[in-house]
C-alpha cells in the first residue's frame, strides 16, 4: 500500500512540474511578484496637449497593483515635477487606503524628479528610493498670474467687468493688483502649505533629519542630499533593489493604463470624427497651448 502511494505522489509532483513549465510566470511557485505602476506628469487636468494624471486616470491601476495575486509588495515609479495639492493628496491617500487593506508595502522609485505635489505622491511609499542625480522636495505652494492692466490700456481696450461681491474680481490680471487680495492668496496658500508639510512628517516620521526652516522652504535637492536630509531612504533602482530583496526570479508586471474602449470614452477621438468635433479641436487650440507651454515651464523649473 505505501509503494501505492508513493507513486501516487510521484506521479502527481511530476504532472505538478510539467504544468509549471506551461502556466504564465506569475502563476508559478517560487517567484516572488512585486507589480510596478507608473506615475509621470504634471498633476492636475489632463488635455491633449497636457498629458499628467489624476485619481480618475490612476485608480484602475493602482486598484489592480494591489489586487495582483500573490504580490508580495507594490512598486511605484515616480516622474512628477507635481501640480494640483488636492488631486495629489487624493492619490496619496488611495495608495494608503489600499497599502491598508491589502496589508502590502509600497516602494517609491523616483526617476527624474518628485517635486512638490511628485514627492507628495512619493510619500506615499514606505520607502523611498532616488538615483543620484534625482531631484526631490520642493515642499511649498506656488501660484501666479499676470499683469495685463498697462498692456490693455496701451492698446486702448476698456475692461468692463460686473460682479456681484466685493472679492468676486481678486486678482484678475487686467486690473491693478489689490494688496489686501495678495494677502488672502497668501494666507490660503500658507494653509495648504501646513497641511502638506502635516502629510510629509506624518509619512517620514524620524527619518526627517532637517530643520523645518530647511526642509519646508520649498527648496528641492539632488539624491544623496536628500537622503541626508531624511527625505528618501536610499540610492537604488527599481531591478536591483527588488532582486536583492526578493530574489533574482522576482516577477515585475507593469500595470498599464487602460485603453481601446476605455481610453475613448475618457476623450481619445475616433477615426472618422464629425466636421463639429473637429471645429470644436481648432477652436480650443489656443487653450491647449496655453496649458501645453505651461507643462513645459513646471518641469524646466527643474532643469528638464
Amino acid at each position: 500500500m505505501s509503494e501505492q502511494i508513493s507513486d501516487r505522489q510521484q506521479r502527481s509532483g511530476g504532472l505538478l512540474e510539467r504544468l509549471q513549465g506551461i502556466l504564465p510566470a506569475r502563476c508559478r511557485r517560487g517567484a516572488a511578484i512585486v507589480p510596478v505602476v507608473r506615475l509621470s506628469g504634471v498633476i492636475g487636468a489632463v488635455t491633449p496637449l497636457r498629458p499628467g494624471m489624476n485619481l480618475a486616470g490612476v485608480a484602475k491601476m493602482l486598484e489592480r497593483a494591489f489586487g495582483t495575486r500573490n504580490a508580495k509588495a507594490v512598486a511605484l515609479v515616480i516622474n512628477s515635477p507635481g501640480g494640483s495639492p488636492v488631486q495629489s493628496r487624493q492619490i496619496y491617500l488611495r495608495i494608503r487606503q489600499l497599502a491598508a487593506e491589502k496589508k502590502l508595502p509600497v516602494l517609491v522609485f523616483v526617476e527624474d524628479v518628485a517635486a512638490s505635489g511628485g514627492y507628495m505622491i512619493a510619500c506615499a511609499g514606505d520607502e523611498i528610493y532616488c538615483d543620484p542625480s534625482s531631484i526631490l522636495g520642493s515642499i511649498g505652494v506656488v501660484g501666479g498670474t499676470f499683469g495685463l492692466e498697462g498692456l490693455i490700456k496701451k492698446i486702448g481696450v476698456e475692461r468692463r467687468l460686473y460682479t456681484s461681491g466685493s472679492h468676486k474680481a481678486m486678482l484678475d490680471p487686467f486690473l491693478p493688483e489689490n494688496p489686501e487680495d495678495v494677502a488672502r492668496l497668501k494666507a490660503i496658500q500658507r494653509e495648504i502649505h501646513a497641511v502638506f508639510i502635516a502629510l510629509v512628517k506624518q509619512s517620514r516620521g524620524a527619518r526627517l533629519k532637517g530643520p523645518d526652516d530647511v526642509l519646508f522652504t520649498g527648496e528641492y535637492w539632488v539624491g544623496e542630499t536628500a537622503i541626508g536630509l531624511g527625505l528618501a531612504d536610499g540610492v537604488g533602482d527599481i531591478r536591483a533593489t527588488l532582486r536583492a530583496r526578493y530574489g533574482d526570479k522576482v516577477l515585475t508586471p507593469v500595470i498599464a493604463p487602460a485603453s481601446g474602449l476605455l481610453s475613448g470614452l475618457l476623450g481619445r477621438r475616433t477615426p472618422g470624427a464629425g466636421s463639429l468635433s473637429q471645429l470644436d479641436g481648432i477652436a480650443g487650440l489656443p487653450e491647449e497651448l496655453i496649458s501645453a507651454l505651461e507643462t513645459r515651464a513646471i518641469w524646466a523649473k527643474f532643469g528638464f
